[in-house]
């Protein structure tokens, strides 16, 4: 493994520069970490390897079995992780070392804080765990050659933001990652620290890992598939340490599912729910992280058909006797058996999430907040096929309740009269509480349904109805809150409308023009002047602002503005309609009622400087009849 042309120095991506900063100065307690991330990569790479040779036999030019050598060389202070898999190219080494290749990279960096253990759990939830070396490592070389090229390449670094590149000598191919130890870590030299390290973290990987200390060998793991074993003689800690292994993850399952299917297809799942929600999981490019291997052969970490994007929070593998290995990525797109094979794992997800929402709803709630989302998603995307099931998983925030509410319990404390379930949809919690559009409904004791999740506002109208009950947005339609039954005495009655009422509301049309679409008085405000709302058939507001958020919508639809006749400033205006001099006024008025509506509901104002003039106008009148009123 010796260097053969001029090196060639690169530098880091800032991402990757900022990540090994972290990591060089962390006093993170599980260094070992470092060598369960190094394992796992050498095992994926003898995974791809054992997966391209079914297709190009000739890439498979040793006899030799695959395995994963650990070999201590103490005088010089290295420890060197081998594996005779796949293999890196230079560009490989280029991209998967001095790059984080992948979706999400803006959000990684966004969640660096500075705090070591915190970054270092997001770093692993990241999958970059090569890094972790420089825990230990006051440099890493990693020699690596191609399988079905001849050159190889060496790649070092310091980990102090630039690393390089030389053509070196590699007589199969595989990679050789040698760490040369940092003062202090002799530890990692003694073989019964490996053994340990070994045993806690890898002992389930499925390629036989070997310690070799001068002329003496040793295996040092079961190497069996852990999904194959009965789960009577698996533990927590095999699953977890598992876990860690496929998904690359520093934090623990939040759910395990350990199935096989037997019958007219067989197959063995072992599934992970994480516990921590990974970055980049609404990232377009975002798929699940779920392998498929055929007889325990490794076939590819990108089967998109394998479960459906819902569910692509899962990691795991799944492992099937019934497809043939030589299958191609393109045959198994359309394969019958793979569609039953989703189709039975999806209803197993389901039904061990209905279970847990049942056993402990509280630790639920804590999935939900993670995933939640990304499950709703399923109800537009899956159509009927398994609505009922998610609608029943699905967690709400509500007006009623301080924790998140299951729509069977809305249903249970609806009103005497009330037929819909009301909902109000935008992207803070805190400014949903404040919206003048639930004052009638939280007069009236009714529960409002708040949704924060870009996806409600597409899956919702695709549902319509739950249990026989319409969905129905407070923002939009006009509403009749008559028929409700209140809680109380104190149940307000519907204002009576002023004749005069009818002659303002004329007036603000005729002020307004094209900018609204209606002026009608309103059922659903008791504290606030105004508010805006859709009108029936038109988008819902807040799903007309993620479309044109997204230039999916040219221009803004028009809405329809409410008047509340009890509000004092609606009742002076209505008073003031037909006197003299006071169409100005009200003209005026109307543009700062309707600018104050677009201000509630979080919308720019469209003329600023026409805002603060007549805000201007408006309050040196009232200040001068003030004065006036003072004087006399």
């Amino acid at each position: 493994m010796t260097d053969t042309l001029t090196e060639e120095k690169l530098t880091f991506q800032a991402e990757v520069a900022r990540l090994l900063e972290i990591v060089a100065h962390s006093l993170y307690s599980e260094k070992e970490i470092f060598l369960r991330e190094l394992i796992s990569n050498a095992a994926d790479a003898c995974d791809r390897l054992r997966y391209e040779a079914q297709t190009r036999p000739e890439l498979a030019t040793s006899d030799q079995p695959f395995k994963i050598t650990l070999t201590v060389d103490k005088p010089n202070r290295q420890l060197t992780v081998s594996d005779n898999g796949v293999g890196m190219s230079r560009d490989d080494l280029v991209k998967n070392l001095g790059t984080i290749a992948r979706s999400g990279t803006s959000a990684f960096v966004k969640g660096l804080t500075g705090d070591a253990k915190k970054d270092l759990n997001l770093i692993g939830q990241f999958g970059v765990g090569f890094y972790s070396a420089f825990m230990v490592a006051d440099r890493v070389e990693v020699f690596s050659r191609r399988a079905g090229e001849a050159e190889a390449y060496r790649w070092s670094s310091d980990g102090k933001g630039e690393f390089t590149i030389a053509t070196a000598e590699r007589e199969a191919p595989g990679t050789d990652v040698v760490l040369h130890l940092k003062e202090g870590e002799d530890e990692f030299l003694a073989d019964y620290k490996i053994k340990e390290v070994v045993r806690r973290y890898s002992d389930h990987v499925p390629v036989p890992i070997e310690l070799r200390i001068g002329p003496n060998k040793q295996p040092l793991n079961d190497g069996s598939a852990l999904w194959h074993k009965v789960k009577s003689e698996v533990t927590e800690a095999q699953y977890k340490e598992f876990y860690r292994h496929v998904a690359h993850a520093m934090d623990e399952p939040w759910l395990i599912i350990h199935h096989r299917a037997e019958g007219t297809i067989e197959y063995t799942a072992l599934l992970f729910v994480p516990s921590a929600r990974p970055l980049d999981l609404f990232n377009p490019d975002r798929r699940h992280r779920v392998k498929l291997y055929l007889k325990r052969v490794f076939i590819t970490d990108d089967c998109k058909d394998l479960l459906p994007a819902w569910l692509r929070f899962l990691q795991g593998v799944v492992d099937t006797p019934d497809l043939p290995l030589n299958v191609s990525r393109e045959l198994l797109q359309k394969n019958p058996l793979l569609a039953k094979i989703r189709a039975g794992l999806t209803r197993k997800v389901l039904s061990e999430l209905t279970r847990k929402a049942k056993d402990d709803p509280d630790a639920y709630l804590g999935f939900w907040e993670n995933f939640g989302a990304c499950l709703k998603e399923g109800l537009y995307e899956d159509k009927d096929e398994h609505r009922t099931e998610i609608l029943k998983l699905c967690r709400f925030h509500s007006t009623g309740s301080d924790k998140p509410v299951t729509l069977d319990e809305y249903i249970q404390r609806m009103k005497e009269g009330q037929d819909a379930i009301y909902t109000i949809s935008g992207d803070d919690l805190g400014a949903l509480r404040a919206s003048p559009q639930l004052e009638g409904f939280a007069a009236k004791g009714v529960e409002v349904l708040m949704l924060t999740d870009a996806v409600d506002e597409f899956w919702m109208p695709s549902v319509g109805t739950y249990e026989g009950r319409t969905f129905k947005s407070v923002t939009r339609g006009a509403l009749d809150l008559d028929t409700i039954k209140g809680e109380s005495k104190d149940d307000p009655k519907p204002a009576e409308t002023p004749a005069a009422l009818g002659a303002l509301i004329v007036l603000f049309k005729l002020a307004l023009g094209e900018e609204v679409k209606d002026v009608r008085a309103s059922a659903r405000l008791t504290d606030s002047a105004v508010c805006l709302v859709a009108a029936d058939g038109d988008l819902d507001m807040r799903l007309e602002r993620l479309l044109r958020q997204h230039k999916q919508l040219d221009k803004a639809v028009k809405r329809v503005l409410e008047l509340n006749p009890a509000h004092p400033l609606v009742k002076k205006l209505t008073e003031m309609t037909g006197k003299e001099g006071a169409s100005s006024v009200l003209e005026e008025a109307a543009h700062l009622l309707l600018d104050q509506a677009r201000l509630l509901e979080g919308e720019p104002v469209p003329d600023p400087r026409a805002f603060a003039k007549r805000l201007g106008a408006m309050m040196e009148r009232g200040l001068t009849r003030s004065i006036h009123h003072a004087k006399g």
